[in-house]
């Protein structure tokens, strides 16, 4: 048994800072920064994730140096990897988020019937987990946790990235904790006031809310007893990439 399965798309992620004159490409994916995160604290960890041919097969190699598994890491023939392109505003708080192409679908059939885990992990980054892919998650672990953002990402003709309510809810019946940003979880629900989104979430029966508010910190509602956690002050922001996920 694993102590967390991690579902969701691999990136690769073209990013744009004001300081550097040349654009770089990084390994990205919620996938990643969860597996990393979980795995530096002990956990065994495992990814369910599809690419494309044109993955470069460096970035398994060093996952796998670190320990985590990737025998459910499919290599799709003929399908393309989710890239992103991401840049920056000066101040580094403000992003304009673009995609490039969309990988294959994760479907039920791609969860393996001896999956066990204590957390399964569910992150999408482009509405690659359906709701039949949760609920099949549902029945492999005792806990069930969900990043909802790449199920409430809209993409215009060019690829810009934009959020909306068009989620299928049915998914958070099914989960017992909810992690996303401030701006995720007001466009899930549809209010503007962030306690009142936080007991929209509640009363789909969700028993944990935890709401990422970047150098604010966060706040965590655990069956609607609201904590607020304050962030550890950075000396020098380099790249806040993947810092949400990891978290």
């Amino acid at each position: 048994m694993f102590d967390i399965s991690i579902i969701g798309h691999f990136s690769i992620d073209s990013i744009i800072l004001p300081e550097r004159q040349k654009p770089y490409t990084i390994l990205g994916g919620s996938v990643v920064y969860a597996s990393l995160a979980a795995k530096s604290l002990g956990a065994k960890v495992s990814v369910i994730s599809k690419v494309g041919e044109d993955f470069p097969k460096a970035y398994l190699w060093c996952l796998d140096q670190e320990g985590i598994d990737l025998s459910r890491v499919t290599i799709c023939s003929g399908a393309k990897t989710t890239r992103f392109e991401l840049k920056y505003a000066r101040n580094l708080t403000e992003r304009t988020l673009k995609l490039i192409s969309m990988g294959a679908p994760i479907n039920e059939e791609d969860l393996p019937k001896s999956l066990r885990a204590r957390v399964i992990y569910l992150a999408p980054i482009t509405h690659e987990i359906s709701y039949g892919t949760a609920e099949k998650a549902r029945e492999c672990a005792e806990v069930l946790s969900l990043d909802p953002q790449g199920l409430i990402r809209c993409f215009d003709e060019n690829g810009t990235v934009a959020y909306n309510s068009s989620m299928d809810t049915r998914i958070l019946e099914l989960v017992d904790i909810y992690k996303s940003s401030l701006e995720e979880i007001l466009a899930l629900t549809g209010v503007s006031e962030l306690k009142s989104a936080i007991r929209a979430v509640h009363n789909f029966g969700v028993k944990t809310v935890i709401v990422t508010l970047g150098a604010k910190g966060s706040m965590l509602s655990i069956e609607e007893a609201i904590y607020e956690i304050p962030a550890y002050k950075s000396e020098k922001v380099v790249d806040p990439t993947g810092a949400g996920d990891a978290f």
